[in-house]
């Protein structure tokens, strides 16, 4: 155990999932007076998405693949103070928490063993980043803010990724257009939400279920998009203070974060829908200071997925299964692709 200046996210979620405190008064002052040292307060998420594991396909968003470090109620660095400043809706108190993610996502068209130029499918290309964000409860609602800089493009290192996660995979096709990818172009995001957490909640016969509204807004030359959703939840109540999953970017939010008792096993279902208008998709608009293959995007895209995380003591395993409506004219259907992660807690 170890003490803290600040309160951490588990002592957050403890208030979060307690509608008795939530009443009396706000959820920032109820944190100010909670006992700031929680045990293993630290998280290790390894996230994995494909079409693979999903559709069974192999096309659009392909795959994605995400590291993130939290270190919850640390003394935060410099330059997150410098966020806080460029962004008024969000600030920076007592309850605060910082992450760090690595992350690269792939994208091709439908048919990856065609070499030729598919000028009505979408791009090749890919996607490398590093992203660092903050966590903040401010009154009854918790705001997030995310900083994320990469690479689009040859230097995303795509194609060796593709090749040798296929060359490792029985009867996997060998892609063979990577040579048509997106120029390199640096990326720079910026993306805030906010969630209203557990608005609507039950508590019935040792369970809980609750549902929670969300809204946000990313800009930066990868994405341009604001988005708004709701996520749904079902756990024992002794497991109440589960976050849903993180998810590789666009998608519904979640920490990762979880507390339940130690040596103990538990269970969490958890679903979501969110619709995104969406301006800007490097991806399928093409490179943006340069010449490149692009398709005409949808202005209008829904996601929905559903899942389920089983825990036990300080680590915790997930599934979800995730529809994206189609992106862009002439894609026929819609993606279906699974994502899986592993949490560590210490």
């Amino acid at each position: 155990m170890r003490a803290r200046s600040g309160i951490s996210l588990a002592a957050s979620l403890l208030l979060l999932t307690s509608p008795a405190l939530a009443e009396e008064s706000t959820l920032q002052q109820d944190i100010s007076k909670v006992i700031s040292q929680v045990r293993d307060d630290k998280f290790l998420t390894f996230n994995f998405e494909n079409d693979m594991i999903g559709g069974g396909s192999d096309r659009n968003y392909t795959s994605g693949v995400r590291v993130t470090y939290f270190d919850l109620g640390t003394p935060l660095p410099p330059h997150a103070k410098a966020l806080d400043r460029v962004v008024p809706t969000f600030s920076l108190n007592e309850t605060t928490s910082v992450y760090y993610s690595l992350g690269q996502n792939l994208y091709t068209p439908r048919d990856v063993e065609d070499p030729a130029h598919q000028p009505g499918d979408r791009p090749w290309s890919a996607f490398l980043y590093g992203s660092m964000g903050l966590f903040t409860i401010t009154d009854n609602h918790v705001d997030s803010l995310e900083a994320t800089v990469g690479v689009v493009g040859p230097a995303a290192l795509g194609e060796q990724s593709q090749k040798f996660i296929h060359s490792h995979i029985s009867g996997s096709p060998t892609p063979k257009g990577w040579k048509h990818q997106l120029k390199n172009e640096p990326a720079l995001m910026l993306s805030w939400e906010r969630r209203w957490p557990e608005r609507i909640s039950l508590d019935r016969f040792g369970w809980r279920a609750g549902a929670t509204p969300h809204a946000g807004l990313t800009v930066g030359n990868v994405y341009t998009y604001a988005n708004a959703g709701a996520s749904f939840r079902v756990t024992p109540f002794d497991g109440r203070w589960q976050d849903d999953p993180i998810r590789v970017r666009p998608a519904m939010p979640g920490t990762g974060a979880f507390i339940i008792p130690e040596n103990t096993f538990n269970w969490y279902l958890f679903s979501g829908v969110e619709g995104r208008a969406v301006a800007r998709n490097i991806f399928l608009d093409g490179n943006t200071f340069t010449d490149s293959h692009s398709v005409d995007k949808k202005h209008l895209v829904l996601d929905a997925n559903a899942g389920v995380a089983f825990t036990y003591g300080k680590a915790r395993l997930s599934y979800a299964l995730i529809y994206r409506s189609p992106e862009f004219d002439g894609q026929d259907e819609g993606d279906i692709f699974g994502s899986v992660s592993l949490g560590l807690r210490f």
